[in-house]
């Protein structure tokens, strides 16, 4: 198996690394994954003290987890709503990182047919009408002044994470949410230029991408979550979505992809890998749902077993593809051996989950004993404390957080 080709120079994951117009200290990046620590809609301090953990650990940016550009993209209950009025306490977060000593980054996403109307109070919108097979949700087809004004929301939050005094920002273009959909045939059965060839499918993630581009310039590092594959037969391959990395990458306005698998409509445990918990995804739900979760949960989030460094292979592709955004790797990274493994095959930057909320400080725990390895044995059971407060149950933040706006 070949390895990813070198770019000009391999780096330590202690050293720092430009990204795009900023630079960070070291090379690790805390991934997104939902808080729930804001309820509101609004940065609690449980929220800013939930991150700043992250830093005060040793990684050099963490990333807030899923803002959405709009109350109908919420993907789960208590995340932060990225407009105007929010900025006081945006603000307060990403103050409260760099005195820390670290960058913030803002995941910027709509969630279109992994959305609930409980949540949201509207019907899911998708690229073409589309029943949602985890959640039953039947979603309409997006219209075009729609999607126009998606753009222009999609821009709207990045102006406001760059007035807020983020870093970076990172464009949920994967998991199926609604960016990622239209890459999806699975999914995306439009007619129009917006449906049909790769290219067509990828134009909607363009405009996103040049309308944001447009708007910021250079204020903040633009990150791409983009899905390599997602698991589902028929939807995201890699034949397609290097074509998809392909085409953003050209524009000239990505700084890097941050390259994930999986969805969060179907099989989702493809992105995860390792202990499917059906029981802990049965206690988060209620009545008739929480026996079809006992029933079928098994079948519709899937058994896939982990393997360290499970993305590594895949990322592959897109090494000689992607001419000038740098990448990001995600999956399986657990100790410093994965970290510099991916550094040595060319990633620029290693982006970790759950082995960041097992353990916080690992970093700094890694400069002390890089043969050490990190306590996460991917269980799994924190996927389900999103419908709480996100946190590793072998830890106490969960009891001890507030959920207080600030």
């Amino acid at each position: 198996m070949s390895s990813l080709r070198k770019r000009k120079e391999t780096h330590d994951v202690f050293s720092p690394g430009k990204l795009g117009p900023v630079t960070l200290p070291n090379r690790l990046i805390k991934a997104a994954t939902s808080e729930g620590r804001s309820p509101e809609g609004k940065v609690t301090q449980a929220l800013i003290d939930f991150h700043r953990g992250f830093i005060e650990g040793g990684t050099g940016m963490t990333t807030l987890a899923f803002c959405a550009i709009s109350p109908a993209g919420f993907a789960a209950p208590g995340e932060i709503l990225m407009i105007r009025k929010n900025i006081p306490g945006l603000k307060k977060f990403t103050q409260a990182m760099h005195e820390a000593g670290g960058l913030a980054s803002a995941q910027l996403g709509h969630a279109g047919p992994v959305a609930s109307k409980q949540i949201t109070g509207s019907q899911p919108i998708a690229p073409s009408r589309f029943i949602n097979p985890t959640s039953f949700q039947i979603c309409r087809p997006i219209t075009r002044d729609e999607m126009t004004k998606v753009i222009e929301q999609f821009a709207e939050a990045a102006e406001v994470a760059a007035d807020s005094g983020f870093d970076a920002i990172e464009l949920h273009f994967g998991h199926l949410y609604l960016v990622s959909a239209f890459f999806s045939p699975w999914i995306n059965k439009r007619k129009d230029e917006y449906g049909g060839s790769i290219e067509n499918r990828t134009r909607f993630a363009k405009e996103i991408l040049l309308a944001v581009k447009e708007r910021i310039k250079d204020r903040l590092a633009i990150v791409i979550k983009l899905s390599m594959d997602d698991g589902v037969k028929g939807s995201i391959w890699l034949d397609e979505s290097t074509e998809t990395a392909r085409i953003l990458d050209e524009t000239g306005a990505v700084d890097a992809f941050e390259l994930t698998m999986g969805s969060s409509v179907y099989k989702q445990m493809y992105l995860f890998r390792g202990e499917t918990d059906i029981d802990g995804m049965a206690q988060t739900q209620k009545g008739i749902f929480r026996l079809g979760v006992k029933l079928f949960g098994r079948r519709m989030l899937g058994e896939f077993p982990y393997k360290d460094l499970y993305m590594l292979e895949a990322a592959r592709q897109f090494q000689p593809i992607v001419k000038h955004a740098q990448l990001i790797l995600l999956g399986g990274i657990n100790d410093y051996a994965h970290m510099e493994q991916a550094m040595e095959e060319g990633v620029s930057f290693i982006a970790m989950g759950r082995a960041l909320l097992r353990e916080p400080n690992i970093l700094n725990k890694m400069k002390q004993d890089k043969q050490g390895r990190g306590l996460c044995i991917h269980c799994n059971k924190c996927m389900f404390t999103v419908y709480a407060t996100t946190n590793c149950v072998f830890t106490k933040e969960y009891a001890t957080s507030s959920k207080v706006p600030v």
